[in-house]
């Protein structure tokens, strides 16, 4: 249910950081014991658990179809992604968590969402048509295209808000300039690709109130913008760990490392899913009042394998090198070109341990051999990258 005062969309929003680490462990509990799995004593115990990753979910469902045994209750959809994936849907009240963004856009009764995001196989349509139910909200089904129907189907609906794709709505507010027709849009709620700031601004010199929101196919809405615009509000359903890429162990406040989620849906229980996505913990509240951690949003992907003279390198690999030796607190591989020739360099922040001492870990690790540069702790870049490919493919 909203808020009375409609400023939250529950009183789950504002609850100490103390409540809401007591309520998610009874909720993170709840799922492990649908795995079979022990019950952890606090949420830093997550830690202990495996990271399940996108390339894992793909195999164990092709040996074990449609949702690779997990345990999935309350099915209503089944819906494909690229993969392919497959992942269930369900009709409780906003089963993805969408509604609350939708809030927070300011959408709610009275409004009527154009829908932009597609309705066919993959679930994006269903996740943001289900956050408007939430919200009171009625639903235009547009899907994707047909733009010139899409901006008649606007003005005779009398749409009031945007749900989409970042750029369409541009698409669709420029057709119907050309049209000459007058559209109601004054909100817009986006996903699913880069929100620019000069693409904001625009919406905005327009009249429309654009924020944007993290989710995926798999987990539903992982976290969004308010009002404050100062990055992005973990969802109350939703428990979200920064990890260093290619391993399970979480990085240090502010660091940019890997996205990794653990659901709180009971329907379809997720344990440290691995999204793929690097971001970085903000310090602080956002102040719209929300008192969940926030994240910097979407800041590249973590899966780095490169190929260097023939041969992978996985992040993986690179966290096996640091977790050989205790000196060592980060390396990065930087692949480059010399000639026609490929180059790599290991550069590793380290103390008490020598380039020499390090050639032969990086030889039988990565299976190749290449400069080790040791550097001063903390001064490689704070990006997430642990494969930096530098070569140039134009």
């Amino acid at each position: 249910m909203l808020d009375e005062n409609r400023k939250h969309y529950d009183a789950l929003e504002t609850r100490s950081a103390d409540e809401r680490a007591a309520d998610q462990l009874v909720g993170v509990n709840a799922q492990l014991a649908s795995h079979g799995m022990a019950a952890l004593s606090s949420l830093a115990d997550l830690a202990g658990l495996p990271v399940l990753r996108k390339s894992e979910l793909v195999a164990r469902q092709a040996e074990q179809p449609p949702f690779g045994g997990l345990p999935v209750t309350n099915l209503a959809h089944v819906f494909q992604s690229p993969g392919p994936i497959y992942e269930p849907g369900g009709v409780s009240h906003d089963w993805w968590r969408m509604g609350r963004f939708l809030h927070a856009v300011g959408i709610g009764p009275g409004d009527v969402v154009q829908n932009c995001f597609g309705y066919h196989l993959t679930p994006a349509g269903m996740i943001f048509e289900s956050g408007a139910r939430a919200v009171g909200a009625a639903v235009l089904p547009a899907g994707v295209g047909q733009t010139e129907l899409q901006v008649r189907a606007a003005r005779d609906v009398g749409c009031t808000a945007y749900a989409g794709t970042p750029d369409y709505l541009k698409v669709i507010l420029d057709k119907a300039e050309e049209m000459g027709v007058a559209l109601s849009f004054t909100r817009a709620a986006v996903g699913g690709g880069a929100l620019f700031p000069s693409l904001r601004k625009e919406y905005a010199d327009r009249g429309i109130a654009c924020l944007q929101c993290y989710a995926t196919a798999d987990l539903g809405n992982i976290a969004y913008e308010s009002e404050a615009m100062e990055g992005m509000i973990v969802d109350e359903g939703v428990i979200v760990e920064i990890v260093r890429p290619g391993t399970g162990d979480p990085v240090a406040p502010g660091e940019v490392g890997e996205v990794v989620v653990t659901t709180l849906n009971p329907d379809y229980p997720l344990i440290r899913f691995a999204t793929g996505d690097l971001s970085a913990v903000m310090p602080g509240e956002s102040p719209c009042g929300r008192t969940n951690m926030r994240i910097k949003g979407w800041m590249g992907r973590a899966d780095q394998t490169t190929k260097i003279k023939g041969m992978f390198v996985r992040p993986e690999q690179v966290a096996e090198l640091v977790a050989r030796h205790p000196e060592v607190r980060r390396a990065r591989v930087i692949a480059s070109r010399e000639g026609e020739m490929d180059v790599m360099k290991v550069q590793v922040e380290a103390e008490g341990i020598g380039a020499a001492e390090l050639s032969d870990s990086v030889a039988a690790v990565l299976k190749l051999r290449g400069q080790v540069e040791i550097v001063a702790p903390g001064s490689l870049p704070n990006d997430g990258k642990v494969i930096d490919d530098q070569r140039k493919y134009d």
